[in-house]
């Protein structure tokens, strides 16, 4: 058994900016050496998250107005009345995504759906580089 890991960074525009990093991890994976296994995602913060998706204007658009509805922006949070940084939503809409992805692959291919992409969310209230960790483990 192998084990990878590898850090990247992205820039995000924040208030749940969905950014495909599909391609990214393909590509750690390939050249990784390791021929079967799976990868985790994991993104380090309480105002991002990851997940997979339809990576397509219409869908990306309904996932933003369906985060909206479960955890709006506009409303009180505690969060924020202790801090001040006004962005109680994002720590909620995070929690609620979860910060990790397990995908298992093949012949160092992914094995996601024909239209099933990875997607970093940025939940915050303002732009942020984000680390994004990913862990290969595998034969």
């Amino acid at each position: 058994m192998s084990v990878k890991t590898v850090n990247m960074k992205i820039e995000t525009k924040g208030e749940t900016d969905l950014i495909d990093i599909t391609k990214r991890v393909e590509n750690f994976v390939r050249d990784s050496g390791i021929h079967s296994g799976v990868v985790t995602i994991f993104i380090p913060g309480s105002t991002a998250g990851v997940t997979t998706i339809e990576y397509e204007s219409g869908a990306i658009k309904d996932f933003q107005r369906a985060v909206e509805r479960i955890a709006p922006k506009n409303i009180p949070y505690d969060h924020d009345a202790r801090w001040g940084d006004g962005n109680g939503y994002s720590h909620i809409r995070a929690a609620l995504l979860g910060p990790s992805l397990t995908v298992p692959f093949s012949s160092s291919r992914l094995l996601l759906g024909t239209w099933q992409q990875i997607v970093l969310v940025d939940f915050d209230n303002r732009p942020r580089k984000r680390e994004v960790i990913l862990q290969i483990i595998g034969e």
